[in-house]
């Protein structure tokens, strides 16, 4: 059974700006996300390293082609 309700094409990754810079791309919206991931029940993103991972993979999931 299908449902229909979802959209058959994927909207991610998105084109990557000519410039190498998005402007939508911030901290602000990675520390919402990270906030998010805490209200969920996770621990909190609270070293550099767990932001930086965390940024990379909303990066990720924003630009790059899946290969799997």
């Amino acid at each position: 059974m299908t449902d229909n309700r979802l959209p058959s094409a994927a909207n991610y990754p998105v084109p990557q700006p000519e410039s190498g810079k998005d402007p939508r791309f911030t901290r602000g919206l990675l520390f919402d996300i990270a906030r998010r991931i805490e209200d969920a029940g996770y621990p909190p993103i609270t070293t550099g390293r767990d932001l930086v991972r965390l940024m990379e993979a909303l990066y990720a999931f924003c630009y790059t082609e899946d290969r799997r």
